[in-house]
């Protein structure tokens, strides 16, 4: 494997709380970075972040979603490689273009660090 380098995020810098993932808290975004908190994952809640660091990218795959078809890859923790979420790649839905780019980090799988 090689070495890994993690990126950190600073929540005096930032004025904002700073999310990572709940298995090895390394760090993923920060409470600024939320675009939306009214998202369902499949744990529960999930939110909507414009920028995710510290994170490597599954295959994609279309999937069926309560909003319509999507492209969507998972979204791993690069230190531990649990899965924290996913990359929306490709709304089909005009209403859902906002989703591209974006990522969702379900809240059971993340935590907050002080």
């Amino acid at each position: 494997m090689g070495v890994i380098f993690k990126q950190f995020l600073d929540s005096n810098t930032c004025n904002a709380r700073v999310f990572g993932c709940s298995t090895c808290r390394t760090h993923l975004s920060t409470y600024d970075d939320i675009i939306s908190k009214a998202f369902q994952g499949q744990h529960g809640k999930a939110y909507l972040f414009n920028h995710v660091i510290n994170i490597f990218e599954g295959p994609q795959e279309n999937r069926h979603m309560t909003t319509g078809l999507h492209t969507v890859r998972d979204i791993h923790c690069t230190y531990c490689q649990t899965v924290v979420g996913w990359k929306y790649d490709k709304a089909f839905d005009e209403s859902q273009k906002y989703k591209e780019g974006r990522f969702i980090l379900e809240r059971q799988l993340i935590s907050e660090i002080l």
